[in-house]
């Protein structure tokens, strides 16, 4: 099981205000901040609820353009509110909310590419009628 995971950012201010739009809507924010001089490295912001950051992004090293991160969402609306967030904040389309019926029969997703050129998705595995009750 992961705890956390990380990518690293051209521009950490931008991939920070991304981000904080982007997952408002799945109730994930910024919990934690740390400096180069705490790390010994590079800043970082950690994103994640309840005090607990699970999703990190830092300033330092090469950027890994083509990183795949997926958030699992409660329902589908929030799939749908994610996509529009992350496309107000900046995010490039990669794939409108919609059912991926070659994964599965209830794969609920969207995708958008970070300004870093990642793919960020969110997604619903839960059927439709189960979501909307």
């Amino acid at each position: 099981m992961l705890d956390h995971l990380g990518l690293t950012s051209a521009d950490l201010a931008r991939s920070r205000a991304f981000f904080s739009q982007a997952l408002a809507p799945l109730h994930i924010g910024v919990v934690m901040e740390v400096t180069a001089e705490q790390t010994g490295t590079h800043d970082q912001v950690g994103f994640g609820r309840d005090g607990k950051p699970f999703f990190w992004i830092g300033n330092g090293g090469s950027v890994s353009h083509g990183v795949h991160v997926a958030f699992a969402c409660t329902d589908r609306a929030q799939v749908d509110a994610f996509h529009a967030a992350a496309l107000a904040a900046g995010g490039r389309d990669n794939g409108a909310p919609g059912v991926r019926p070659w994964y599965h029969p209830n794969y609920y997703a969207a995708f958008v590419l970070d300004p870093d050129g990642n793919n960020i998705e969110a997604v619903c595995q839960r059927p439709a009628a189960e979501t909307e009750a």
